[in-house]
């Protein structure tokens, strides 16, 4: 009979400590990461973009050496206003929030 008195008192004690500590944080889950963005953009602007011209430039001169002056001046200009939107892009990814703490301030 004291060994059932036992059991049941620290079963109650067991199930209240267990139940306090559902209450308890006992490790703070870790904040979610997110893309890094500058690292990306870094990046492309180091290894990809200046690949990219060099493979323009081939295309042009390939094109010149051909006798090919009105494509390469076509070409040359889609990519002058392909590089603009780019920097444009690039511009407002940068400027992009200031922008919108100006106009919602």
């Amino acid at each position: 009979m004291i060994a059932m008195e036992l059991v049941e008192t620290a079963w109650d004690s067991a199930s209240h400590v267990l139940h306090m500590l559902d209450f308890l944080p006992l490790a703070a889950e870790p904040e979610p990461k997110g893309i890094n963005t500058e690292g990306v953009v870094s990046f492309f602007a180091s290894k990809i973009a200046p690949i990219l011209l060099a493979a323009l430039g081939v295309i042009f001169i390939g094109r010149a050496s051909k006798g090919e002056i009105s494509k390469v001046l076509t070409s040359s200009a889609i990519a002058i206003v392909g590089l603009a939107f780019i920097a444009g892009a690039a511009t407002l990814f940068f400027v992009g929030e200031y922008l919108i703490n100006l106009m919602f301030e």
